[in-house]
């Protein structure tokens, strides 16, 4: 007796409903400055001020020695320092802003005669609940292109309550200094959008942040 002949399911298909695309959420600027000369930490914040509102938090300066790169154009003995601005700005606003930075650092490079090499190095970027994400103008297989000349990169995720790096993260966004900052700086983060998100009088209680730590699982190399 022959076998009936088996008949082959349809492929199996889901549905999707076109959603109205959104704005992204508003994110947080911040920057890392890099110098010999700590001065012009404040140079850099009062001119950044006018388009992006005043500091609200400021890490601890603290020795850079991460890798012999600068030396040659901005000295020895360099000073890190980051800062972040009261402004929450659109992460569509990240192209712009590093051009923005770059024409600062060659405002305050020393004259040509001099041979007008920095003095500061200025890195612009943005953090949101999830990732802190920077700017640069160096391509590589981990960035993706923006516009002009302007790439972007995850260089932290927030998992677990905590930041993590990846292979290519610089290692002093793994360093406690940073991590302390960038901690303070998600809470602080996430006060503001529910403020934004909320009517006036309506903010709600903040996040419970007890629990959270960050640190970093390993660390990167300069890429």
């Amino acid at each position: 007796m022959n076998a009936e002949p088996r008949q082959r399911p349809d492929f199996p298909f889901v549905i999707h409903r076109f959603l109205p695309m959104s704005p992204p959420k508003p994110a947080k600027l911040l920057v890392g400055l890099l110098s010999a000369d700590p001065a012009l930490f404040d140079t850099a914040e009062q001119a950044l001020r006018p388009d992006y509102g005043p500091v609200d938090f400021r890490s601890e300066v603290f020795q850079w020695d991460m890798t012999h790169y600068y030396e040659e154009e901005m000295g020895k003995h360099l000073l890190r320092q980051f800062m972040s601005f009261g402004r929450l700005i659109s992460p569509a606003a990240l192209a712009d802003l590093k051009r923005h930075t770059n024409r600062l650092e060659q405002s305050f490079a020393r004259p040509p005669t001099a041979g007008g090499a920095r003095r500061l190095n200025i890195d612009p970027g943005y953090l949101d609940a999830t990732k802190l994400v920077l700017a640069s103008t160096k391509d590589q297989a981990h960035r993706i292109y923006l516009s002009q000349g302007i790439y972007a990169e995850v260089t932290l995720r927030y998992h677990h309550g905590a930041f993590h790096p990846f292979a290519y993260t610089y290692p002093d966004y793994c360093w406690p200094q940073t991590q302390a900052f960038l901690k303070r700086l998600r809470q602080r983060y996430l006060e503001q959008l529910r403020q934004h998100r909320a009517p006036p009088g309506q903010e709600g209680p903040g996040e419970e942040t007890s629990g959270d730590r960050i640190a970093c699982a390993g660390r990167g190399v300069r890429g």
